[in-house]
């Protein structure tokens, strides 16, 4: 009996795996090719001011805080940013950064064809447009999760670091080009159009909004809520850390490769645009096999072996006397970049529920623009005080010796909770919901007096739980009288923020809230009460 015939289409599984699986969704391919011109824009406006930085002074901190100007505007802004993606509609959101892009692009070539163009408004300039990059990369982050299925996401986060990557080869090649033969304002030009561009293929996009039947969240409790959200998670923090070690160090070989292009033999713009592109041919390379590479190591292994791979790419740039040996270091550095950078990104991205995700990926990336901007300051005078090469060097083995402590010390970022959010839960019924005082809430439970100790633990969980949620401050409290019995008390700042808080529930609360259940020991149910605190001062 002839064997049935092989169906060579590939299987779910196969096609989650494969790298490109996201791009078959319309939507995500439209803001990908979106997102790859918004990059491309960036790169070549990273070029074209570092380069002409080193043409306004040869002062190697100069060269280094061009890197610090685009970054820190991320750092100082990345959390109100955040805030504004998770509270406004992303998709205009995201059209007016753009616009934001494309006219500083349009103020830097008018003062570079003005030749007013000097070392401070060069720097000015670039805060500027970092200030618009600050605004649009928590929105993008965040919608990225609404396009793709879970299982999808780490593909899809590796390709937006392939669209960066390739931006990274074609960015300077298009800058150097333009450079050579029409000089630094077309650069500046060309970047204003493809952000117009950008901006009007985004309002193409379709969206429909999130209903708010609660309305929106206010700006101030919004920022609080997403400092508590991160500074009550253990995952993310070990994911933070992490990241900033990693950029805060390998920032070094970006912001003094300007310099390093220079010190090679025959260096010059052109080598300086190769080392570049190298570097983003890495990454590219990296990500075809990053789905293969996720089945055979954790995240954080895959974090320890990036690292080692672009601390050894960067001390070879340091010694490495032709441009063709240094390209080849950089083509490792980009393997190394992007395979710990998805790592990293994909725990933060799955370790964050979707109301708070703008917020919880804005300060990610304060974390890396933080890092790179204090690290190229810091690497840039160490350069001063010594020599490119050393300070290359010192960098490489400290991210390495940095990484791999954080990997030994902290908590393990490949095991995230189950953020699916819990759709059927009830409002709570109010006869006369209040219009305004805190709301104080609590649960009774009653427990073997025996099982107190593990009682207490598991509530060192619930305490962190609620403050990600957003209460306003927790207690336990112990009946003095009636041995056994607890009473869980948590304070929310208004009704309206108490019901917001119910409906951000997520599987992995509701199973902390049965293991909470499990050790009450009652006849009825753990007994709830909430009280609106009222003012007692009369006018």
């Amino acid at each position: 009996m002839p064997s049935p015939p092989l169906d060579p289409s590939p299987s779910p599984a196969e096609k989650s795996l494969s790298a490109f699986a996201p791009l078959a969704l319309p939507v995500f391919r439209m803001l990908w090719f979106t997102s790859l011109a918004a990059n491309l824009s960036m790169w070549m406006n990273d070029v074209a001011a570092a380069w002409m930085m080193t043409s306004l002074t040869a002062t190697p901190i100069w060269v280094a805080l061009v890197q610090t100007a685009s970054t820190l505007p991320v750092f100082l802004l990345g959390l109100p940013s955040g805030a504004m993606a998770d509270i406004l509609d992303r998709k205009r959101f995201f059209f007016w950064t753009q616009l934001w892009v494309a006219t500083v692009a349009m103020l830097l070539c008018a003062a570079v064809l003005s030749d007013i163009i000097t070392p401070t408004l060069l720097l000015g300039l670039i805060f500027a447009n970092g200030i618009g990059l600050a605004l649009r990369w928590p929105v993008f982050s965040a919608i990225v999760p609404e396009l793709v299925p879970r299982d999808q996401l780490p593909a899809a986060l590796a390709l937006n670091g392939v669209s960066m990557n390739a931006s990274r080869i074609a960015g300077p090649l298009f800058a150097g080009a333009l450079i050579a033969s029409l000089g630094s304002a077309y650069v500046f030009m060309l970047n204003a159009v493809l952000s117009v561009l950008a901006a009007w293929v985004i309002s193409r996009w379709r969206r429909t909004p999130t209903p708010q039947p609660l309305g929106r969240e206010r700006f101030l409790s919004a920022m609080r809520v997403g400092l508590q959200y991160v500074g009550q998670s253990p995952h993310l923090q070990g994911v933070l850390v992490r990241v900033s070690l990693f950029f805060f160090c390998s920032t070094a070989s970006v912001a003094m490769l300007p310099l390093v292009a220079r010190g090679l033999e025959g260096g010059g713009a052109g080598t300086y645009t190769l080392l570049l592109a190298s570097m983003g041919a890495g990454a590219i390379s990296a990500a075809l096999f990053l789905p293969r590479l996720r089945q055979r190591w954790s995240r954080d292994g895959l974090v320890a072996r990036g690292t080692g791979l672009y601390s050894l790419g960067m001390a070879t740039v340091a010694l490495a006397p032709w441009p063709a040996l240094a390209s080849l270091a950089m083509f490792v550095c980009g393997m190394a970049w992007i395979t710990t950078a998805n790592s990293l990104s994909v725990s933060a991205q799955l370790g964050l529920p979707d109301w708070v995700r703008a917020r919880g990926m804005s300060m990610y990336q304060m974390a890396i623009m933080g890092a790179s901007a204090s690290g190229a300051a810091l690497w840039g005078q160490v350069a001063t005080w010594t020599t490119v090469p050393t300070a290359l060097l010192v960098a490489s083995v400290v991210g390495l010796l940095a990484v791999l402590a954080a990997n030994r010390l902290m908590v393990n970022t490949s095991v995230e909770e189950d953020q699916t959010p819990m759709r059927q839960l009830s409002r709570p019924a109010a006869n006369s919901p209040p219009q305004s005082g805190h709301v104080v809430v609590n649960i009774e439970y009653q427990i073997d007096p025996a099982r107190s100790d593990d009682f207490r633990a598991l509530m060192q969980q619930s305490r962190s739980s609620r403050l990600r949620h957003g209460v306003l401050s927790w207690e336990l409290l112990r009946d003095i009288h009636q041995p056994g019995r607890f009473v869980e008390q948590f304070i929310d700042p208004s009704w309206v923020e108490h019901l917001r808080r119910i409906e951000r529930l997520t599987a992995a609360d509701a199973a902390l809230r049965d293991r909470r259940t499990a050790f009450h020991i009652g006849e009825s149910p753990p007994r709830v009460t909430r009280c609106v605190v009222e003012s007692t001062i009369r006018n």
